[in-house]
């Protein structure tokens, strides 16, 4: 069975085409600056008989034409003869509200479903809605997949999702807290208790993706419990761009002081804030690197960022009551040793203790960072989302069958 996973972004289009029978890649690209007056687009073809990299600078107008060149040049490479013949192509989809807990087969009132809740992901559901009509137009034939970011966090209790607002508004339009980052917070949750070999159904964790954007997920029993994103994710986290929790009433006194519309006030908290807003970047190497040299802004930055996860895991171990491990994934949790020292120290008393040379060193798979005999595990798990929405794409089709 051969998978096609897509995950469009505001002006990017990621991609991998899996061979099932083994879960392993046969080609993997990016179309990026999409819009823009050069963009870019790679592929990576991973099959053993045919290695070649395509690479190009070129304008690529909108989604639709990325997505032309993206099947044009799979087929000129020799990687795809024949795409009528991919078994399924599963889709990234940001936004599933209250009405998707698991990834669903599309057709038109899922379609008209994605759109609705655009309101509520104004950046991302318009372009992955998108990506499902380019398809449905182009190849009718194949079998689309939805896998929601949202979905996973699904499983939260009300009091964890709820906002402490008048109840209507909930009733009215489903003002509640959704969640982020869902598909990798559960692929790498799975691969923390294979590693472990605790049962799946029993296994308790605190799942850490830092990257540009960034969400914590409290786990019990393999389903979510509580998560730091909200109604959007910008709620929780300092991150890249954005600002995560602040007192609401700076929305009104930035628009009042600054003499800002409440547009140009959610801008600056969306793309102004965060790590660059505090010390004007959101990279973490360049972090780290001023930081050591002394930058105190950079320095305040790291700090507040680290500080904000550890009371995150805190709030996350008294909700759950035992823990089995924290996992740290996503660009800035796989690779970024500071941080995750940064995070961790202080909490030996709580049975968390990093094991220093291996958490600097840990190379590029799986690894356990703790010290030996400590009660919770902190492990660095790369996630692979575009595997996760291809297993769960697979076994969609497969119930349909």
């Amino acid at each position: 069975m051969e998978i096609l996973v897509l995950n469009l972004g505001s002006s990017s289009i990621k991609f991998k085409l899996f061979d099932m029978q083994e879960n392993k890649p046969l080609a993997s690209g990016l179309a990026e600056r999409i819009g823009e007056e050069i963009g870019q687009l790679k592929i990576q073809s991973h099959l053993h008989h045919n290695e070649q990299e395509f690479k190009e600078q070129l304008f690529i107008k909108d989604h639709a034409s990325g997505l032309l060149m993206v099947r044009e040049n799979l087929t000129k490479m020799g990687i795809v003869k024949d795409f009528d013949k991919i078994d399924a192509i599963g889709h990234r989809v940001v936004q599933g509200g209250d009405k998707f807990h698991a990834p669903v087969l599309v057709n038109e009132l899922v379609m008209q479903e994605i759109e609705r809740l655009s309101v509520l992901a104004p950046l991302h559901n318009p372009v992955n809605l998108a990506g499902i009509e380019f398809v449905q137009k182009a190849h009718p034939h194949i079998p689309q997949i939805a896998v929601f970011d949202t979905a996973f966090h699904a499983s939260m209790p009300d009091f964890a999702y709820m906002y402490a607002l008048p109840y209507e508004l909930y009733e009215k339009y489903q003002i509640r807290r959704y969640g982020f980052h869902g598909t990798s917070h559960h692929y790498v949750a799975k691969e923390a208790a294979k590693y472990l070999h605790i049962p799946y159904e029993k296994f308790n964790a605190i799942t850490l993706h830092l990257g540009n954007g960034a969400s914590v997920a409290a786990i019990r029993d393999g389903k979510s419990v509580d998560t730091s994103m909200g109604l959007t994710p910008l709620e929780g986290l300092i991150m890249g761009t954005r600002c995560g929790d602040i007192d609401p009433t700076v929305v009104e006194y930035i628009a009042q002081c600054a003499n800002k519309s409440l547009e140009e006030v959610m801008k600056i908290l969306n793309y102004e804030s965060g790590l660059k807003g505090i010390c004007g970047d959101n990279d973490a190497r360049n972090i780290e690197m001023r930081a050591k040299k002394g930058d105190k802004q950079a320095k305040l930055a790291f700090e507040m960022c680290a500080y904000r996860i550890k009371k995150h895991i805190g709030a996350y171990m008294v909700a759950l009551g035992r823990v089995d491990a924290i996992i740290f994934t996503g660009g800035m949790g796989e690779n970024y040793p500071a941080l995750r020292e940064s995070v961790c120290e202080g909490l030996e008393n709580l049975g968390i203790a990093l094991h220093k040379p291996t958490n600097d060193n840990p190379g590029n798979a799986l690894v356990n960072l703790s010290q030996p005999n400590t009660k919770i595990q902190v492990l660095r798990i790369p996630t692979d989302e575009e595997l996760e929405i291809a297993l769960q794409t697979k076994e969609i089709i497969e119930k349909l069958r």
